[in-house]
């Protein structure tokens, strides 16, 4: 196993002409699977580009194992796999020539790629079909040589971007397990909107909003901040439409004349509430992160 080094943000920032993308973000990784939680036009995407080199801050430095990573170039990009919400693949390779391709260009030695590329396929479970044109494949099989490819180096920093984006959930639940089983001696960043799929795989999250670091720490310690925040109760639609003014709704069920709601926040009053256990979706509504009110 390779000695574990830090990756280190320290007063980054992040504008484009006018508008500030980024504002003083603070955090350090290591190896284990970091969740990055914010909704649309947070900063994620723009701190994830940032952290893989693609784009270069206004102020502020990123440094691993103490070392500036603008200035270690390719010694640097070489650690890196990267996944980004945009991604293509080139529809009229197979699998097997694709990575071979993208091997090629990560500097990959022919030796090396060729021992290397049966295993990242079976990693990712697409063995049976490396031979098969990648414009015959499903989203989820897309995904999935998405992965293979941001791990063909076998890198120690993996950044995905909107991974499981668009995927039926047997395809998620496929995908969370290949992204669980390689934060044992990797930093992996893992950035969705999908609070279930964080809760699913990491074990530290970072919630960013409007550009800014709100929190980071360790999901359950900061899901335990809610503990006792968290209500349901079943009302009538009148008694509905007031609460929802003064709590945040995080799902609702329509139970004919009544309905059925979760919310975070302090006892509704006059209303009887069962607390119940928290969960991560509780503590980002909580926090300050916006998700749609949800009707089941």
């Amino acid at each position: 196993m390779q000695s574990e080094l830090e990756l280190q943000v320290e007063h980054l920032c992040k504008s484009y002409r006018k508008k500030e993308a980024l504002r003083d973000a603070n955090f350090m990784l290591q190896n284990g699977i970091y969740g990055l939680l914010g909704e649309n036009g947070a900063g994620k995407s723009t701190l994830m580009r940032m952290l893989v080199t693609v784009d270069f801050p206004t102020s502020g430095s990123i440094r691993y194992g103490g070392r500036d990573v603008f200035s270690m170039d390719e010694e640097y990009r070489s650690l890196i796999g990267y996944m980004p919400q945009d991604y293509s693949v080139y529809a009229g390779f197979t699998a097997r020539d694709f990575l071979e391709y993208m091997g090629v260009l990560k500097g990959i030695s022919e030796a090396k790629l060729k021992s290397r590329i049966p295993e990242v396929l079976a990693f990712v479970n697409l063995s049976d079909v490396a031979d098969k044109k990648i414009r015959t494949f499903s989203g989820g099989m897309k995904r999935r040589i998405g992965i293979a490819q941001a791990i063909i180096n076998e890198p120690r920093i993996l950044i995905l971007d909107e991974p499981t984006a668009g995927l039926d959930p047997k395809e998620r639940i496929r995908f969370s397990n290949i992204i669980s089983d390689m934060g044992k001696d990797k930093i992996v960043l893992l950035s969705t909107h999908i609070v279930s799929d964080i809760e699913a795989i990491a074990t530290k999250l970072i919630v960013m909003k409007q550009g800014e670091v709100l929190e980071t720490g360790n999901v359950q310690e900061l899901v335990h901040k809610v503990k006792c925040q968290v209500w349901e109760t079943v009302v009538s639609q009148e008694t509905y439409h007031r609460l929802r003014k003064d709590r945040s709704v995080i799902h609702l069920k329509q139970l004919g004349k009544d309905v059925q709601v979760r919310f975070v926040g302090e006892k509704y009053p006059d209303v009887e509430s069962c607390p119940v256990e928290p969960t991560l979706e509780d503590y980002y509504i909580f926090s300050g992160g916006i998700i749609e009110e949800s009707e089941d």
